[in-house]
């Protein structure tokens, strides 16, 4: 089995978990577990920023381990954490396996994306990449749909079954893993030449923005619902109608858009045109609030429209600048660092959305669409600069 398929056959089987949680989970943890709503807040946040560490750690360890060796065992410890939420009926015991289950979903991330970085080379690596996100986006929205027979049932038996079939999808979800075929071997580094990708104020820089570009699925998640049922005229199931768009929209252009990022520079000219239909879609969020209802829906689906082509434009460029700038002899480390940018924004997000678009209304948005803006900016001027110094320090080197 190649290695392309068999990522895509273990993104597309522990996708389909991931959508059976999105449904249940919450339920699972407050109707079965018996938890209050803050606690399960809490709990999540607690091992939010577990799984912001262990992106990191994944990292240096994929270096030293091999990335396909740490994604089989994070693979096998995120199912068994799963599993573990059905024998759990303490709130310690919840932050417990939380901690666990979002620590191992985090570092598979990151030794994933150490694999593609070593194991593929130039357009292929964002190429695959794109074809992963669509498989995951795909899959994500099929468990959904089939979490819906739970919620029909809506009894703690059901919840609890569904949390078993999700675990033991993410179990199965390893078994392609392990017949990946043998890695190759990384470049040689003297242990003098070893320098920490923290020290590298350029990669770091570019996660940090892409960390705030990823603000953006914060708002789908949790600014649409409340946006649109809070503050317009459009009937509540606009919101249902924005995601399927979101959905179908990243499976159609994500493979096209990524060919778009063929190098740094235009990867960096490909986030700033990212930000600008990020910042296009919060002016008309915005405008939702101001007429009647038919007007509020057309501005509302035009806008996540503009959003969608974001969306897709900022993983794109992501992606190149992230493979592109990253030292491959500790491709596991700066892969590390891409991924805890990211997972930080996504925890800022919920705060960072509520703060300025919901509580604020169309100066919120404004300023949301700003921060869109001076992110992609700043990257872009990173990019270019950096696509003039890395030929010439591949030239220096000898590369």
């Amino acid at each position: 089995m190649t290695l392309e398929r068999a990522l895509l056959w273990g993104t597309t089987t522990s996708s389909l978990a991931k959508g059976l949680l999105f449904g249940i989970s919450a339920l699972f943890f407050t109707r079965v577990i018996g938890l209050s709503a803050a606690t399960v807040g809490l709990g999540l946040t607690i091992a939010g920023g577990v799984g912001l560490a262990a992106s990191f750690a994944a990292g240096h360890l994929s270096d030293r381990l091999g990335a396909g060796r740490v994604l089989v065992a994070m693979t096998l410890c995120q199912g068994a954490a799963l599993g573990a939420y059905c024998l759990a009926r303490t709130a310690v015991a919840f932050v417990l396996t939380a901690c666990v289950a979002v620590g191992a979903e985090a570092a598979q991330r990151t030794a994933r994306t150490t694999l593609l970085a070593r194991e593929f080379t130039g357009a292929d690596r964002v190429s695959v990449r794109a074809r992963l996100r669509v498989a995951t986006n795909v899959f994500i929205g099929v468990g959904s749909v089939a979490a819906a027979g739970a919620l029909t049932l809506d009894s703690s038996s059901g919840y609890a079954a569904t949390m078993v079939a999700a675990a033991l999808l993410v179990l199965s979800s390893a078994i392609p893993l392990r017949h990946l075929p043998p890695a190759s071997a990384p470049p040689v580094a003297s242990p003098g030449d070893r320098v920490s990708p923290l020290r590298d104020r350029r990669y770091v820089a570019i996660a940090g923005l892409n960390g705030l570009l990823t603000i953006q699925f914060g708002v789908l998640t949790v600014g649409m619902p409340l946006w649109v049922t809070g503050h317009t005229r459009a009937p509540a199931a606009t919101v249902a109608l924005i995601l399927v768009i979101n959905t179908a929209f990243v499976a159609l252009f994500q493979i096209r858009a990524a060919r778009l990022a063929r190098d740094i520079r235009t990867a960096g000219r490909v986030v700033l045109a990212a930000a600008a239909f990020l910042a296009v879609a919060c002016g008309l969020y915005a405008g939702a609030a101001h007429g009647p209802a038919l007007a509020a829906a057309v501005l509302l689906v035009l806008g996540v429209l503009a959003h969608s082509a974001g969306e897709v434009l900022a993983e794109s460029g992501g992606w190149e600048l992230a493979f592109e700038l990253a030292d491959p002899r500790f491709a596991g480390a700066y892969q590390g660092i891409s991924q805890t940018g990211p997972a930080i924004g996504a925890m800022l997000a919920p705060a960072a959305v509520t703060t300025t678009a919901i509580d604020h209304g169309g100066p919120g948005w404004l300023a949301l669409g700003a921060l869109f803006l001076a992110a992609g900016a700043g990257t872009c001027a990173i990019a270019a600069r950096a696509g003039i110094r890395v030929p010439a320090e591949m030239a220096r080197s000898g590369t």
